[in-house]
């Protein structure tokens, strides 16, 4: 394998040669806890790589690390963390490289996340610096990373930065008030940084056909996409096997609004 060479994705650029310069960026997916971040991250990144576009999944969140509740660690090739990278006095493209973790069955995806056990206190204090560095060499490595950010920004470096430096940002909320209340009070956290919310894409999440959704969205006003609930994505999620495809005929809306929102973000 190539990757192991140092050459990430080179095996696959040749196949896109010959194509339109595609759209590229950073996609930030932050919103309240349990509104389905993680999910949609993997989704829409799992949605590109069948495409055959080389993604790179990045999970911020060192308090419930998610590469552990994903998929099978039989899937999963490497055993290196995102906490080695926080933890260089510089963050380089090449560092990012040789703390990858890939997906045997997908040759088209990487992630970089924290490994089962470790937390925050498991590596040395990490600064902004390395944060921006992060996101800016990540985009150097694939055309197209997501990040996965965790909810509670006043305390993670990463993710409050990852909302700052992202192209565009996915906001989402579950269809209750607390959820909004949620939100509403991390804002005022990024007023005095660079948050552009211009760039700010807003999501009712989870939604369940007895929710009052029109109601949240005049609430949130202009929210660009509903993401219906499924119970089979439910059930993969809780098997740990959200790279698995989706094939019951009541996924097919949560597909949809999927491949919707990666057509608005990345133009895919």
């Amino acid at each position: 394998m190539n990757f192991k060479q140092n050459s990430l994705f080179q095996r696959n650029m040749g196949m896109e040669d010959d194509i339109p310069q595609m759209q590229k960026g950073v996609l930030a997916v932050w919103g309240s806890p349990s509104s389905g971040k993680t999910t949609v991250a993997v989704k829409l990144a799992d949605y590109l790589s069948r495409k055959r576009k080389n993604v790179l999944l990045i999970f911020a969140d060192m308090t419930a690390p998610p590469i552990p509740c994903i998929c099978s660690p039989s899937d999963l090739e490497g055993e290196k963390s995102l906490g080695s990278i926080l933890a260089a006095t510089h963050v380089t493209e090449n560092l990012i490289k040789k703390n990858c973790i890939f997906h045997r069955k997908n040759d088209y995806l990487t992630m970089v996340g924290m490994l089962k056990g470790e937390n925050v206190f498991t590596y040395p204090p990490y600064e902004q610096t390395q944060a921006t560095e992060l996101i800016e060499q990540a985009r150097e490595v694939a055309p197209f990373v997501i990040i996965d950010c965790g909810s509670v920004i006043a305390s993670d470096i990463l993710s409050a930065v990852a909302l700052m430096e992202a192209d565009t940002v996915l906001r989402l909320v579950n269809c209750d008030l607390k959820s909004i209340s949620y939100l509403s009070s991390q804002l005022p956290l990024l007023r005095d940084n660079k948050w552009d919310a211009d760039k700010q894409l807003k999501i009712a999440s989870n939604v369940k056909q007895q929710e009052a959704s029109t109601h949240i969205e005049q609430i949130l006003g202009n929210v660009a996409f509903q993401i219906p609930h499924s119970k089979e994505v439910e059930t993969q999620g809780l098997e740990g096997n959200l790279f698995a495809e989706l094939g019951l005929k009541e996924s097919r809306a949560f597909r949809k609004e999927i491949e919707k929102i990666s057509r608005e973000v990345f133009g895919v």
